[in-house]
């Protein structure tokens, strides 16, 4: 039987590895696997089938609205006229909203960007003779385990 469970990398997980050895699992049956964290950016824009949840483009259009009135109104004392200013008005809005939410995901939210909670560092799975599966799971939850799961074997 095989039974998979997930640690932070942290010595809880070697304590789990030398309890393991201590209940009569042999090291050659306990595959430690420690996973990569993902440090590619975030992507800008979003598509149809990937969204982030992060728009660039809320602002833009709030302050581009505004702008919009603003400008109309204005334009009827100005010389090329309300629908002129008022396109103006929106243009600059939505570039002033673009950057503002720009400067605030790339400057303020980079340096928050932790992930909270907590994480699966390490995929450790054990072989084990079935007799012994109850105590490896009993071990791997003591030793803060963040997930176990048991397969059995299909021999």
């Amino acid at each position: 039987m095989q039974i998979f469970s997930t640690f932070e990398h942290s010595t809880y997980l070697e304590l789990a590895i030398t309890s393991l050895e201590k209940v009569g699992i042999k090291d050659e049956r306990i595959l430690a696997v420690p996973l990569i964290s993902r440090v590619e950016e975030r992507r800008l824009f979003d598509t149809l089938h990937r969204a982030d949840g992060i728009s660039l483009f809320d602002k833009g259009a709030a302050i581009g609205t505004a702008f919009s009135v603003i400008g109309a109104s204005v334009g009827f004392i100005l010389e090329w006229g309300p629908i002129y200013w008022g396109l103006i008005g929106a243009a600059t809005g939505f570039l002033v909203g673009f950057i503002i939410d720009y400067i605030i995901f790339k400057v303020v939210h980079k340096r928050k960007r932790v992930v909270r909670g907590k994480k699966s560092d390490v995929v450790l799975v054990v072989d084990c003779p079935s007799e012994l599966v109850e105590k490896v799971e009993e071990v791997l939850w003591e030793h803060l385990a963040l997930g176990v799961a048991k397969v059995e074997d299909a021999r």
